[in-house]
C-alpha cells in the first residue's frame, strides 16, 4: 500500500469521506493501513473473527463491532498473526485486544478501544458483512477504511 496520512486524505478527498470519533488507539505493527471493508458484528465472542482471519483476504480490513465491550479481548496474538499471514491489511475493533507486545511486532494494522487480558467465549455467535455503526460512522462492507496515528476514516471509494 502506498504511503499516506489521514490529514492528506482528508484534505484531498473531503467529499468522499467520514471521519470517526477519536476513540481508537493504534496498536499494530503497521501504523498506517487501509483497504476494502469486511465487517463482523459480535459481542464478547470472537468466533466469527477467528473464522474470517483464517481466510485469505488480500488488501482488506476487518471491522469488528464488539459493542464497545471492555470486558473481553476480541483479538489476540495468534489471530493477529493469522490475519497478517492471510493478507489482511488491518483490523479495527470497537472493543479490546490482548497480547499487545506480540501484536506490536505483527505486520498488521490494529486499532481498538483498549487492552484487556481476558479472552472471549466461543459460542459461534455473530454476523458477517452487515453495515455496522460505531464511532459516529457507518462501516459498509465493500467501502474503504483508512487508519493511521491520526485516526480512522471511511470512504465511499478507494482513495489510493
Amino acid at each position: 500500500m502506498p504511503h499516506f496520512t489521514l490529514p492528506d486524505l482528508c484534505d484531498a478527498h473531503a467529499a468522499y469521506i467520514r471521519v470517526t470519533e477519536p476513540i481508537f488507539t493504534n496498536y499494530g505493527g503497521k501504523t498506517a493501513f487501509g483497504g476494502q471493508i469486511v465487517t463482523v458484528k459480535c459481542f464478547e465472542d470472537n468466533s466469527k473473527v477467528k473464522q474470517l482471519v483464517a481466510t485469505p483476504c488480500q488488501g482488506k480490513v476487518l471491522v469488528v463491532d464488539g459493542g464497545g465491550s471492555k470486558r473481553h479481548a476480541l483479538l489476540g496474538d495468534m489471530l493477529a498473526e493469522q490475519a497478517a499471514a492471510n493478507g489482511w491489511e488491518g483490523i479495527i475493533i470497537n472493543g479490546c485486544i490482548r497480547d499487545i507486545d506480540q501484536i506490536r511486532q505483527t505486520p498488521l494494522g490494529v486499532q481498538a478501544l483498549g487492552i484487556h487480558p481476558m479472552k472471549t467465549d466461543k459460542r459461534d455467535l455473530g454476523d458477517i458483512n452487515l453495515t455496522v455503526t460505531f464511532a459516529g460512522v457507518d462501516f459498509i462492507p465493500g467501502q474503504f477504511v483508512y487508519a493511521d496515528n491520526n485516526g480512522v476514516l471511511v470512504a465511499t471509494k478507494s482513495l489510493l
